[in-house]
């Protein structure tokens, strides 16, 4: 269904074919039925979808009825959709193009992503046309997602390890899905080589193994628990609804994170220094900024043997600190 188009552009620009070799239409064809692909275009005047078979494989529709663009839309995550206005109306503003790589779900449930190739066409400065190829990424993308979670993944306790830690303070993607971040807690294990030293590397490894698990099962809401240090976690969770209830989250789990360590039929002691910082609603955070004000907070705590509250803190002021109670 309506390969002609794809075909016709395909054709435009070609220098002329050897006699003697494959027709350029054939070409296509062949080349086209190779990996999971197809054209499309759209009339922005009537937003008319023309697509080629390979398009309407890739979103699972059947090609007995023509694609309506809204209904199209709304197979696309929320991100995706997001992200493919956006450049849509730059390209349509600018009369230039535009890739994205897309998420979508399927009406048979499956999630697949898509790369989007588009183009601009029209006439006197003003575009008429949207086109381009759409093909089926998923396996790639799978494969490197794959990939990025293994190098981002400590190997010793299995939660994320710095690396994925600074993408989160570069601002690189956000955290906290569902909601809006609000709370970076540190958290650093105290006496750490006083325990090697008595114990031996393995219990220490042992307390480190144990506590990335347990703050994995206390924190189940978290956007990202990591080790970012030797003996240093971060958990970055949502928006609280205030900082006391931030505060009495963590100490309410300070005894399940603090139980002896079974180790080689003894139990390791396991204390921790706590630092947290807070934003509010209406304040949008900054990675960098929450990162200092936590770490404040826990040289603080590490000094004065208590858990500390910072509220995060705006540029020029100080963070004001409170102890939490044990």
């Amino acid at each position: 269904m309506n390969q002609f188009a794809a075909r016709r552009d395909f054709a435009v620009g070609l220098a002329h074919p050897d006699n003697d070799g494959p027709h350029p239409m054939d070409l296509y064809d062949q080349a086209a039925s190779l990996v999971p692909m197809g054209a499309w275009s759209c009339d922005l005047a009537s937003e008319r979808l023309t697509w080629t078979n390979g398009v309407f494989d890739i979103f699972g529709l059947s090609t007995d009825r023509a694609p309506e663009r809204r209904e199209t839309v709304e197979l696309f995550d929320e991100e995706s959709r997001e992200r493919l206005d956006r450049k849509r109306t730059k390209a349509i503003e600018s009369c230039s193009g535009f890739t994205l790589d897309a998420g979508i779900v399927r009406p048979d449930g499956a999630k697949r992503w898509i790369r989007i190739t588009a183009s601009t066409r029209g006439s006197h400065g003003r575009v008429d046309t949207l086109f381009g190829m759409k093909q089926d990424i998923t396996e790639d993308r799978l494969r490197w997602e794959a990939l990025r979670a293994q190098a981002e993944c400590d190997p010793l306790t299995g939660v994320a390890n710095r690396v994925r830690f600074q993408r989160f303070l570069d601002r690189t993607e956000a955290e906290a899905p569902g909601g809006h971040l609000g709370t970076l807690i540190l958290f650093d294990i105290d006496n750490f080589k006083r325990l090697n030293d008595q114990w031996g590397h393995a219990a220490g490894d042992a307390c480190l193994v144990a506590f990335g698990q347990r703050l994995r099962q206390a924190f189940p809401q978290a956007g990202l628990v990591s080790r970012i240090g030797g003996d240093e976690f971060a958990v970055l969770l949502p928006q609280s609804e205030s900082p006391t209830k931030a505060e009495a989250a963590v100490q309410a789990l300070m005894g399940t994170l603090l139980r002896p360590v079974p180790w080689n039929g003894e139990f390791l002691p396991l204390n921790v220094s706590v630092g947290i910082a807070v934003t509010s609603a209406e304040t949008e955070p900054d990675p960098q900024q929450m990162y200092v004000t936590a770490d404040e907070a826990l040289y603080n705590a590490k000094a004065t043997g208590s858990t500390v509250l910072a509220k995060a803190r705006t540029i020029g002021r100080p963070a004001r600190l409170r102890a939490l109670q044990g």
